[in-house]
């Protein structure tokens, strides 16, 4: 509860009757890092009416390669779109005497090491501060934390070198003026944090994020699916949940099932590669 998917199903839910015939309820099934929740909706009836929000989050893009799931994160579900995608927000404290992402890895590289908080050891702020710190040339030590806002805690009490997370985790701090962005892994820059991709200042660190898409268990029918589909795109162009979005800090980047189904695919097929790359051991 109150983390970035569960505000993003809230802000869907609160709009979905203006668009769905039955009211959509949402269930928070914490713990067990995210995975008991989706098998929750994989032992679901395939009826349309059990929905999992977040799917193509690190649980499926990053997770599997790490350790077995109980069940195939791309055989027992089936996406139904894609809502929002999160980049990853390199940040600094405020007072730092970083200004850019050049100031940083200048001094990076006159250090033995260098530290950056993240949430999780292997997730998707790891693997891109690491891919990061491989490119510019430093040696780099991440701090696991318990969360994305322990991490960003650490961040702007000063007890690491440089941390971030994504928009929606870092964003209030940047509005409140404890926290000063340097740049973004996306491939493009991310219309919820005004600041200059990695790429453009010469570092090639482009990752999927932290993906907010809508599965369904498998065996569902496909017209089920398209009609979910298309309500779901209804309610990303609503004025109302585009308002929410922009509060939120999650930029609204819709995709329809296949073309999701691609995305994921080539997602998880880079996390599998970064992960061997930088010889990342979750276990």
């Amino acid at each position: 509860a109150g983390g970035s998917t569960d505000v993003l199903a809230r802000a869907i839910a609160k709009v979905a009757p203006k668009y769905f015939d039955v009211p959509l309820v949402v269930v928070n099934k914490a713990g067990g890092g995210a995975i008991p929740g989706r098998d929750y909706v994989v032992q679901s009836k395939p009826d349309g009416y059990t929905l999992l929000f977040g799917y193509g989050s690190g649980e499926d893009l990053v997770v599997p390669h790490q350790r077995p799931l109980p069940f195939d994160t791309f055989k027992a579900l089936l996406p139904v779109c894609r809502i929002s995608q999160h980049s990853v927000v390199l940040a600094v404290p405020a007072d730092s005497q970083f200004k850019t992402l050049k100031d940083l890895v200048t001094w990076a590289k006159s250090r033995p090491y260098v530290t950056a908080a993240v949430s999780t050891k292997g997730a998707a702020v790891d693997i891109a501060f690491q891919l990061f710190a491989k490119e510019a040339g430093f040696k780099l030590t991440t701090i696991p934390m318990s969360g994305g806002s322990d991490a960003v805690t650490a961040l702007t009490g000063h007890q690491v070198d440089f941390g971030g997370g994504h928009p929606s985790e870092v964003l209030p701090h940047i509005k409140a003026g404890r926290l000063r962005p340097l740049a973004v892994a996306f491939a493009e820059r991310d219309p919820a944090v005004d600041v200059p991709t990695f790429k453009e200042q010469g570092y090639d660190v482009v990752t999927a994020g932290s993906v907010k898409g809508i599965a369904v268990p498998k065996g569902t029918p496909r017209a089920i699916i398209d009609f979910l589909a298309d309500k779901f795109h209804q309610i990303t162009r609503d004025p109302e949940f585009i308002s929410m979005m922009k509060d939120l800090g999650q930029p609204i980047l819709f995709m329809g099932p296949d073309e999701y189904a691609g995305f994921l695919k080539k997602g998880f097929e880079q996390y599998g590669d970064l992960l061997k790359e930088l010889k990342i051991d979750t276990k």
